[in-house]
């Protein structure tokens, strides 16, 4: 669901506050975090869709990566997780869906996490995911509220898994440029979160539906401040841009970019870059707010890490694109 339906439904909802909940909805962070006692918070994630690539294991293990991001990305450790599925048992046979629970049970317990169970249904459309709890010290975080003016922005994936699946569906993207993107989208975000807290960090989110500006969005609007976005730091899969141009955006990037029309300033960039930095992407990297003096540690421990921009003090527009 596209950023403005979401906030519309949740609108009229009401807030139930409770000193032990660290982090709610109000934010739209990553997870909710809940703290048990002075050195035990509670981290919980909840992720599931439809298949993006024909694969059952592959699919598994994307699925598992992509929930088990969230508590990453909030500084967390997960620890236990719960198997969702929606299953078309007429039309598929139960080995495709073993194959899918194997791969994400394999992803999980690469996360050091078990599988304590789940819930399963009958459905006319495949569909599978996570409920994931994780473990955090309440006092070391990972918010979208914790950014500062002068932190570096530093991105440790690449974006447009969104448009090439996309185009890989219409089978216009051979195996060998999958190839890239299914790795990544395998990769865990463990060591990128690991690495924030050393270098004492205190802002991260993951890109995922909302893309990579939408998700800075909730920086800029938690941490009350404005995102300053480099163009041309930004890294991209090979084949992307050829990707757009052959059509392969996706109705998510439209409505992100809907939304996102007037709180964005473009000051470069045209129609391709805005369908690249609004693309929907599944189990996408971190977006990470390092203080500028640990930017180089953590560059080092993270070598994939690009930084991409800076947080700015808050201005008259919440991203600017230069």
């Amino acid at each position: 669901m596209g950023p403005g339906d979401l906030s519309r439904a949740l609108a009229a909802l009401p807030h139930k506050t409770d000193p032990r909940l660290l982090v709610g909805r109000e934010t739209f962070d990553d997870a909710g975090v809940f703290k048990v006692s002075d050195d035990l918070a509670l981290v919980q994630t909840v992720d599931f869709f439809a298949p993006i690539v024909d694969d059952p294991y592959d699919f598994g293990q994307i699925a598992a990566a992509n929930a088990l991001s969230d508590v990453y990305a909030m500084g967390g450790q997960p620890i236990t997780a719960m198997n969702i599925v929606a299953f078309p048992t007429a039309d598929l046979p139960l080995d495709v869906l073993t194959e899918i629970l194997r791969g994400g049970q394999d992803k999980v317990h690469e996360a050091g996490a078990l599988i304590v169970g789940g819930h399963t249904v009958i459905d006319t459309e495949l569909k599978y995911g996570l409920a994931v709890t994780g473990r955090a010290h309440p006092n070391f975080l990972l918010t979208n509220a914790g950014a500062k003016a002068g932190d570096q922005l530093i991105l440790t994936k690449p974006l447009g898994n969104g448009i090439l699946a996309t185009a890989a569906k219409r089978g216009k993207l051979s195996a060998e440029g999958q190839r890239p993107m299914l790795e990544a989208m395998k990769s865990l975000n463990g060591a990128a979160s690991r690495a924030a807290l050393a270098v004492g960090a205190r802002c991260a989110t993951d890109i995922t539906g909302f893309g990579l500006l939408g998700h800075v969005l909730h920086i800029a609007r938690a941490s009350r401040v404005s995102i300053r976005i480099r163009l041309d730091a930004v890294p991209i899969f090979d084949g992307v841009r050829e990707a757009v141009r052959a059509g392969a955006v996706t109705d998510g990037s439209k409505r992100n970019g809907e939304y996102l029309r007037p709180l964005v300033r473009w000051e470069r960039g045209g129609e391709e870059d805005r369908a690249i930095l609004t693309d929907p992407q599944t189990s996408g990297g971190l977006v990470v707010c390092v203080p500028v003096s640990r930017t180089p540690d953590y560059l080092t421990r993270v070598p994939g890490g690009v930084v991409i921009g800076e947080v700015i003090e808050r201005g008259d527009i919440a991203i600017e694109v230069v």
